[in-house]
């Protein structure tokens, strides 16, 4: 389990970690009506470099947008939201990297199935930059569980409520001996992980499902496709099916809290026999590098 550290922005206050709170009684908690996202803040010679994280602030505005919260983007300009991650920062001091876990929550008290014109409040806390998944081989399961499909839960929006799916499609492959899961759509198409993007590599051609198949539009996964550009590798973004990662020259997964980590087998089935493509370490290597150092592509922000 991740450490959480001690102070948190629970909008307009820094608080103590246990003053953060929300009421039964909020539509946050009654239906899960919060959007979030994550990302990386890198701490180097006592400055903090925050990764896209106009990017971050875009995915809340577009979440809210999405679902119909409408309160939050009147309220909160990105210079506001800048303002407040860097004041969680400062009163934390990490002297170490960090993931901020920014949310927007309707905290409205019974205020029925509904989601406009109501009340919010952003919180932001930091936790320990520890990886959710292995980083030196993973194991995958193709769940059982499909993958909520856009018409009922948006992918697109990252809705707290909507991690149920995932929470039963990890604890699925867990149980059964895995790292995590390979979500399918309800076409049978591989959409993602639990909470990571799904890459292959085939004949040289990197490919990953693209954006109409129940994924989320990982901030990380857009960064992955423009280094592999940039690189002149060729890019696919299209269905996939299952059996195209079985059968992959390498495969690998990326988000802010799975960093960039390889698969070494899927449904017993061993990928590159278990060793790092030399794809996969390359764009590893220059996706680390751009998490912790200024480059002309301005993604990081001095905090």
């Amino acid at each position: 389990m991740a450490r959480l550290f001690p102070k948190i922005y629970f909008h307009p206050d820094i608080v103590d970690a246990d003053k953060a709170s929300l009421s039964v009684a909020s539509s946050a908690v009654l239906y899960g009506l919060s959007v979030y996202t994550v990302f990386n803040i890198h701490e180097q010679d006592g400055e903090w470099l925050a990764f896209r994280l106009g990017d971050h602030y875009k995915r809340l505005v577009d979440s809210c947008r999405i679902i119909g919260i409408t309160t939050f983007e009147n309220e909160w300009t990105y210079e506001q939201f800048e303002g407040a991650v860097r004041e969680t920062v400062r009163a934390n001091n990490p002297h170490e990297d960090v993931f901020v876990r920014a949310s927007v929550h309707v905290d409205e008290l019974l205020p029925g199935t509904r989601t406009k014109g109501l009340h919010t409040t952003l919180s932001l806390f930091l936790l320990e930059a520890a990886p959710i998944v292995p980083q030196e081989g993973m194991r995958l399961k193709t769940s059982m569980w499909r993958r909520i499909p856009d018409n009922a839960i948006p992918s697109r929006a990252k809705v707290n409520g909507a991690y149920v799916n995932s929470a039963l499609a990890r604890q699925d492959a867990m149980d059964a001996g895995y790292d995590d899961c390979v979500f399918l759509d309800v076409s049978g198409h591989v959409c993602e992980l639990s909470a990571a993007n799904i890459f292959l590599v085939r004949d040289g051609v990197l490919v990953t499902p693209n954006n109409s198949c129940d994924l989320l539009e990982g901030i990380n996964r857009r960064t992955v496709l423009e280094i592999a550009r940039d690189q002149g590798v060729p890019v696919e973004e299209r269905t996939v099916d299952v059996t195209e990662l079985y059968i992959a020259d390498e495969v690998f997964v990326c988000g802010t809290s799975s960093y960039l980590a390889p698969v070494f087998e899927i449904d017993g089935r061993d990928i590159n026999h278990r060793q790092f493509g030399p794809l996969t370490r390359q764009l590893r290597e220059i996706h680390r590098a751009a998490l912790d150092e200024p480059s002309e592509k301005g993604w990081l922000t001095k905090l």
